[in-house]
């Protein structure tokens, strides 16, 4: 498996190249959702195959969300205990979408804190269908999270999960750069 990590305090950053719902030994995963929480394409399709039929019914309840906002179900079958679904910004159509994006992370994460979850992994939120262009994408992500990462008490492994070789070497690269 490609990987990179980095320090930020006490939380170990890392990027892999994979799949989101094969994600062992992570506490949750992050779902890139549409805002009714169903089955759909890229992530949200992968996630909810993975799990099975009950995810879409938990999920039912809680739905519709907005861009940027995060709620939490349980993993059914998937490999985790929980799985957080953030409804990310569509890039061009939802403003202003680098703070929605940025919510996205935040939020994930304050529900991952709430929950006493210690590992999250996150997809490339929006950088799919959504059209976010992806290095950007990447860097309102990282910026978001080592703004956070002084504020959690009990987060301490934030994996990204990049979908293909090129995404990950772009994430990695940015990963490296950033203080």
């Amino acid at each position: 498996m490609n990987s990179e990590k980095k320090l930020a305090g006490k939380v170990t950053l890392e990027a892999v190249c994979g799949d989101i719902a094969s994600q062992h030994g992570i506490d949750a995963v992050v779902n890139a959702a549409n805002a009714q929480l169903m089955p759909g394409g890229g992530v949200a399709g992968a996630i909810h195959r993975a799990a099975g039929p009950g995810l879409a019914e938990e999920c039912r309840s809680m739905a519709p969300i907005e861009p940027g906002q995060a709620v939490i179900s349980g993993a059914h079958h998937l490999p985790n205990s929980f799985v957080i679904h953030c409804l990310g910004p569509v890039y061009g159509k939802d403003k202003p979408e680098s703070r929605l994006l940025a919510d996205c992370y935040r939020n994930a994460l304050l529900l991952a804190e709430k929950n006493k979850i210690t590992s999250v992994a996150f997809p490339a939120i929006s950088a799919g269908i959504f059209g976010y262009p992806f290095e950007e994408a990447a860097e309102v992500s990282l910026h978001t999270i080592f703004k956070i990462v002084p504020d959690l008490k009990y987060v301490r492994h934030i994996r990204f999960v990049l979908f293909g070789v090129e995404n990950f070497k772009k994430y990695a690269a940015k990963l490296r750069e950033i203080e």
